[in-house]
């Protein structure tokens, strides 16, 4: 099939030859994709938590928009402070 494909046609044994791997042929973009493995770190973390509190106050945070969690969690901070 790639013989009848005007758009993509086989490479010759000289193109072959020539050819460099991408780290090498694009060493500045190559670099800027280097990346570690998952999300880079926080400076300052989260502690993942399981708690029960009453239903009237998740209520309460929940009616108040969709990053109640976070609006609950700086009421925590302010109060532990």
């Amino acid at each position: 099939m790639i013989a009848s494909d005007p758009d993509n046609p086989e490479l010759t044994d000289d193109e072959i030859a020539g050819l460099r791997p991408f780290t090498e042929a694009l060493p500045a973009l190559a670099e800027s994709l280097k990346r570690g493995p998952g999300r880079p770190k926080l400076d300052k973390t989260l502690e993942p938590v399981t708690l029960h509190l009453d239903r009237a106050v998740v209520e309460h945070f929940r009616a108040q928009g969709a990053d109640w969690r976070k609006r609950m969690a700086r009421v925590l901070a302010k109060a532990a402070s």
